[in-house]
């Protein structure tokens, strides 16, 4: 890419700008604007549960350090950012945790997980979450990509695997911890945390979120199911049951106004979510929205392919569409989906939050008229057309079950950032490439007359000269996002689109790319095998 191209993207963006200031409050449920809250939040750098449900392991987390994008303006707007500077913005949020491959009870058929993100919102609106359940078996990992702020996003990330926990656990645990509550003596930690260092938690509602997980186990211990849950219904029922959390949190009158205001913004914002559960040879993803999970699977022969996990739930699933039609009258066949979205606005056709695509017209007006100040908190009071027959959405998960083998060698869970710009088989194959330390051999095309242009050979030539040199990163999700960003139309890194899109300030970056969150999974081949033989 040359330096003209570089200025295509800021004219590009300086003509886009009027359009967006336009779009935004018709897209409000998708771009937020800046935070105009007369209330702040206070942030705290620990989980809300610390020393209650949870122990915070954070030994085996790489460390890097914090960088803060600069915020360009027209007059110092420039694309040139040095080598070490791109890779600052790259590498500020990327991590890598190396599980123990004994526990004291199994052997690991996980060797490692290596995440990052990449913001194009200010803030970012994706999350992350992974940890070891330590009442129970197995790990989690879930990337949760949310929309019209972050707020429900970082509730399904603090939230939702407390959920799936205890929905394994046993009755006796689940007496235990009860117990443990009643009598205020310790409670047994359910999670251990891997978190990332510049991960923040909502520090002001632990109490209310504690509260009503534990309303959620007393349940749980009522059904009288001795061995606790599958995985699979786990799975669905904590999906289903922390979105009804947080729609009865939007309405409860409550008499702190910050609690109010925050449960009130998640519940009106919204997220997909995307799960894995793994135990062993066992694989459980849970997915509702268009955040994906693929399995990165080599041959003996040594060829590599993609296994998709999950089927992105918006308007281009005919299945969803099918599934929508079934769900209201016929009258509504022609307007429950308009321009590919959901009544004409939401992309997603699963999500967590968003009540306004929830609940009934009276109950959305009752709710906000008795909020503080819904404008300052970004709720934006619009009613959709052809609203008639609520609930238009659901957070049911759909569950895919994968028995593990030795070729699975990775499982890549993204938001729909990274799927924007990349498909599978490329993600595979730059992940491979990134495991093997060289790029691998691709056939190239014949060189036809369309393809003799010099910018095409140019692109050939770099190719051919990439061959054999190893990747800028160590880290897999690093690896992705750098060519997700930086990549040509021939699938080659180009520095100056790098930089440019890198340089790009928050206000604009969202018109060229989505918020990216990546987590990559690596298992251990020989512990895979080793469970094989014991079948």
């Amino acid at each position: 890419m040359s330096s003209t191209v570089s200025c295509q993207i800021l004219s590009s963006a300086r003509r886009g700008f009027f359009i967006l200031q336009v779009r935004r409050c018709w897209y409000s449920r998708y771009i937020t604007v800046q935070n105009k809250a007369k209330w702040k939040r206070r942030f705290s750098r620990t989980p809300f549960t610390q020393g209650l449900l949870e122990y915070a392991g954070t030994e085996n987390i790489l460390p890097r350090k914090t960088f803060f994008r600069h915020i360009s303006t027209e007059e110092d707007f420039h694309f040139q950012l040095a080598p070490s500077h791109i890779n600052d913005i790259l590498r500020a949020n990327e991590q890598c945790y190396k599980i123990q491959e004994f526990d004291g009870r199994n052997a690991s058929s996980v060797l490692k997980f290596e995440s990052n993100q990449l913001a194009a919102n200010a803030p970012n609106e994706d999350r992350r979450s992974a940890a070891t359940c330590l009442q129970t078996k197995g790990l989690l990992f879930g990337i949760f990509d949310g929309h019209a702020g972050h707020t429900c996003a970082q509730s399904l990330s603090e939230r939702l695997f407390y959920y799936i926990a205890v929905s394994l656990m046993s009755q006796q645990m689940l007496e235990e911890l009860e117990f443990a509550m009643e009598h205020m003596k310790p409670v047994p930690p359910v999670l251990q945390w891997h978190k990332h260092q510049n991960d923040y938690t909502y520090r002001e509602v632990a109490s209310l979120y504690v509260d009503h997980l534990r309303v959620y186990w007393q349940e749980l211990i009522e059904l009288d199911n001795e061995v606790g849950l599958s995985v699979e219904d786990a799975l669905t029922y904590s999906f289903k049951r922390l979105d009804s959390d947080i729609s009865l949190e939007g309405q409860v009158p409550m008499k702190n106004d910050l609690v109010r205001n925050l449960a009130l913004q998640v519940a009106f914002s919204g997220a997909t979510a995307c799960v894995a559960h793994i135990d062993n040879v066992h694989l459980h993803v849970a997915n509702a929205g268009d955040c994906r999970a693929i399995l990165g699977v080599q041959d003996k022969d040594g060829t590599w392919s993609s296994l998709p996990l999950t089927q992105d739930h918006n308007s281009l699933n005919e299945m969803e569409l099918l599934r929508l039609r079934q769900e209201h009258p016929k009258s509504e066949e022609q307007t429950v989906v308009m321009d590919n979205r959901l009544l004409g606005i939401l992309m997603p056709v699963r999500a967590f939050g968003d009540v306004r695509f929830k609940w009934s017209k009276e109950l959305q007006q009752s709710v906000l008229e008795n909020a503080c100040d819904v404008e300052a908190l970004n709720i934006y009071q619009y009613a959709p057309q052809n609203y008639h027959t609520p609930p238009y959405l659901t957070a049911e998960p759909e569950i895919r079950y994968h028995r593990l083998r030795p070729q699975d060698k990775f499982l890549v869970i993204a938001s729909d950032g990274l799927w924007d710009m990349l498909d599978n088989e490329e993600v595979i194959r730059l992940l491979a490439e990134h495991l093997s330390g060289v790029n691998l051999e691709v056939p190239e095309p014949e060189l036809t007359n369309e393809r003799r242009s010099l910018g095409y050979m140019q692109n050939l030539l770099l190719k051919r000269r990439a061959r054999g040199v190893q990747s800028y990163d160590q880290n897999g999700a690093t690896h992705l996002i750098r060519h997700a960003v930086g990549n040509n139309e021939y699938g080659v890194i180009e520095q100056e689109k790098l930089s440019a899109m890198l340089s790009l300030p928050d206000d604009l970056a969202r018109m060229y790319r989505d918020d990216i969150t990546i987590t990559v999974v690596y298992f251990n081949s020989s512990n895979i095998e080793m469970y094989g033989k014991e079948k």
